[in-house]
């Protein structure tokens, strides 16, 4: 058993269908980005995604990059994490969204070997307030858990919120759990008006022109880049207040 890296992903979101297969940056999507840099962590890589026809295309995308593919249900998206992890040998598991196109890579490499190291059932970062960071509107991090805690917390709650959302139940009952956080960079820890997840079509081109116009400038990019480019366009940072009123975590 090993450590290895579940990606997430679907076609059939909600508010806006195919934003990770959309051409985002040149012709490459969303997912393309994330399937390149997860490969970067020399760790095994896996997408997982449902079984729904529509996401063959999720499936033939991932063969380009030569990552796996597991295929499970749509809205138990915790029984797909179980059932992909068994099948690759995943004891611990890193969680990636396929809805993060800035992904900080110096940020997952911290979670990882943190988590390599730790005993912990439940690592992620976490924001001012005590606010695991899968709660807010950054998009910056990634998460770590276990094969065996979402296996428990399978068979403790039945409740859809819980299978839907693959570790809200095991970081929610510290009490029941090893919960752990790392500490958010300092640039951001306290910061409320930065919305770099995408969900919507307004976040998707907003995104876009950031991607572009920062990856022109320094290819290499991390969070203290993007928090110095917003801090100079405070017209994107209004339009993202907008957008995080309009889609409350």
């Amino acid at each position: 058993m090993s450590l290895g890296i579940l990606i997430q992903a679907r076609t059939g979101s909600t508010r806006m269908p195919e934003k990770v297969i959309l051409p985002f940056y040149g012709e490459q999507s969303i997912l393309d980005l994330l399937l390149e840099k997860a490969k970067k962590m020399n760790l095994p890589v896996v997408l997982a995604t449902t079984e729904n026809p529509q996401d063959d295309r999720l499936s033939e995308l991932a063969a380009k990059h030569g990552v796996p593919v597991y295929r499970g249900s749509e809205n138990d998206v915790l029984g797909r994490f179980i059932g992909a992890a068994r099948q690759f040998g995943f004891s611990k598991i890193i969680r990636v969204c396929a809805d993060n196109p800035f992904l900080d890579l110096d940020a997952l490499q911290t979670l990882t070997a943190t988590f390599e190291a730790s005993d912990a059932d439940y690592l992620g970062f976490q924001l001012e307030g005590n606010k695991p960071s899968i709660l807010t509107h950054f998009g910056f991090w990634t998460e770590a858990v276990r094969l065996d805690a979402l296996e428990k917390a399978a068979g403790l709650t039945s409740e859809k919120l819980y299978h839907e959302h693959v570790t809200n139940y095991v970081y929610g009952n510290p009490e029941l759990f090893n919960v752990q956080f790392l500490k958010a960079d300092p640039v951001v820890f306290s910061r409320t008006d930065i919305r770099m997840t995408l969900d919507t079509a307004e976040d998707f081109d907003i995104q876009q022109k950031i991607f572009a116009t920062i990856s022109g400038e320094n290819p290499k990019f991390g969070i203290p880049e993007i928090v110095s480019w917003l801090d100079g366009h405070p017209e994107v940072l209004e339009q993202m207040k907008k957008e995080i009123g309009k889609n409350q975590k």
